[in-house]
């Protein structure tokens, strides 16, 4: 979703069918599963293919929806980052640093765009979609969530359901006040990665 004439499309088409666009959840994500000690393992080509879904396309999609909630008045843009944005682990170093330049970007765009539109940032840690199951023979995939629930301090694997709660905050009146944060959600997974850098 790194296209700019997709992302405008895909916001001329929800205006059609709404009539205004109020909420933009920025939630398109790729990435290339390699070992950060690999430095061979990935090209510059993989990075640019990464930043052009996480960054790139996300810069798009805002541009295209910040008329419209200009118009109104008012909106909500919530970034789906990664706790691999915060701490530099993840499938690769370039999904991390994307991720990271997702968060600057969050708080970048909520700077410009305010006062009329918030923009907001969530960070997962773990969480049991289709995109690892996939991936995993389902012994293994069963293995990965026990070793998650094993290892995080609320001792529980994420679900999208839990994520888009976290989303749904950032989108409603409750939030009026917040702009340009970042909300970690990760089952506590950062206090012992904090542990394990000697925080």
């Amino acid at each position: 979703m790194g296209e700019d004439a997709d992302c405008r499309r895909l916001a001329q088409d929800a205006l059609a069918l709404a009539g205004s666009i109020d909420i933009l959840v920025n939630n398109a994500g790729t990435s290339k599963f390699v070992r950060h000690s690999d430095l061979e393992g990935l090209s510059g080509e993989d990075y640019l293919a990464i930043y052009k879904t996480n960054v790139v396309g996300a810069y798009q999609m805002i541009r295209a929806v910040t008329p419209s909630m200009k118009r109104a008045g008012w909106g909500a843009i919530v970034n789906v980052s990664s706790i691999a944005g915060l701490f530099g682990n993840g499938s690769s170093s370039a999904y991390a640093s994307s991720k990271g330049a997702l968060i600057a970007l969050t708080k970048s765009m909520a700077r410009a765009l305010a006062p009329e539109i918030r923009v907001n940032a969530i960070c997962p840690g773990f969480v049991g979609t289709r995109w690892f199951k996939n991936r995993m023979a389902p012994d293994a995939y069963a293995a990965l969530v026990k070793r998650v629930e094993d290892v995080t301090p609320l001792a529980h694997a994420g679900t999208a359901e839990e994520v888009a709660d976290g989303i749904v905050f950032f989108c409603a009146e409750g939030a009026a006040l917040v702009t340009g944060e970042t909300l970690l959600m990760d089952a506590g997974a950062h206090l012992d990665l904090m542990i394990s850098r000697g925080a």
